[in-house]
């Protein structure tokens, strides 16, 4: 908590933008945009974000915005476009952001690997992008289908036991001092994005282009492919995780359920285990 606190003014920028995807996420479409702009102000001034940087977030929320007009031929195109945006900026592959490390390889516990978080301005832009580009990111609402729900929501307990069982993580329960700014962070600025990209945009587009489980198993191998740098196991969780998620998501019609999910996943992850792994 005390890190979190004496960090407060070098962390504007980042508050800004969880504010942003909060609003976003709760279909405040114009009060999210206005808060990414006076997150990228920030972050500007505090030399986060560079007038490169500026220039491909402001690309890409134009390609976004030209998409959702799109019909025709140029509407393959935009979306192709928007996917190289997306998975660049994702990937930290853009220059002009300057993400600010706030943890440098410390553990969560003894027996835990080490592990860096930064408050990255550049991925959380893919949730914006998507916001802008596609109506239905949010989902489509309506009733829930429990049953659907319980299943993906049952996945998480089983994930958590395969990885036990492959010696990926090990029990190690309790929290450590800087908890609440990985709370937020991976919230805000990641479950959100990656949801978003997965189920909100892909699953959905997917699905109406070759039915509902074809996209739910394509977002969720695809984000287990996203994981391979990891190695092959971990690309097997997350794809696990993926699907978790995307029923969560085929279940209620709502993005901000997957987004829970996800988020839920790794908070227990690093409550009750080792994270990101397991030490030797």
């Amino acid at each position: 908590m005390g890190h979190f606190i004496t960090g407060l003014p070098a962390f504007l920028p980042a508050l800004l933008l969880m504010a942003a995807a909060a609003a976003g996420v709760s279909g405040l479409l114009r009060a999210s945009l206005a808060l990414l702009g006076f997150a990228m102000l920030s972050a500007g001034i505090q030399g986060y974000l560079t007038l490169t940087g500026v220039t491909w977030a402001i690309a890409g929320l134009a390609a976004a915005a030209c998409l959702r007009q799109a019909s025709g031929r140029a509407a393959p195109v935009l979306h192709g476009l928007l996917l190289l945006w997306c998975g660049a900026m994702a990937a930290h592959l853009l220059p002009g952001f300057n993400n600010l490390k706030v943890l440098d390889a410390v553990q969560s516990g003894p027996a835990s690997v080490p592990f860096t978080l930064h408050l990255n301005i550049d991925k959380p832009m893919v949730f914006f992008a998507l916001l802008v580009a596609v109506p239905p990111l949010l989902g489509r609402g309506g009733p829930v289908h429990w049953r659907t729900l319980a299943s993906g929501i049952a996945l998480l307990p089983v994930l958590f036991a395969l990885a036990l069982a492959a010696g990926a993580i090990a029990p190690e329960p309790g929290l450590p001092e800087w908890w609440l700014i990985f709370a937020l962070a991976n919230l805000f600025l990641t479950c959100i994005a990656e949801e978003a990209f997965f189920r909100g945009y892909l699953q959905q587009l997917i699905g109406r282009r070759f039915g509902t489980m074809a996209g739910l198993t394509a977002a969720s191998l695809l984000f287990g492919l996203v994981h391979f740098p990891g190695g092959a196991a971990l690309a097997g969780f997350a794809a696990i995780l993926g699907l978790a998620c995307g029923l969560g998501f085929l279940a209620t019609g709502r993005l901000w359920v997957p987004a829970l999910m996800h988020f839920a996943f790794n908070f227990a992850h690093l409550a009750l285990f080792t994270y990101p792994g397991a030490a030797g």
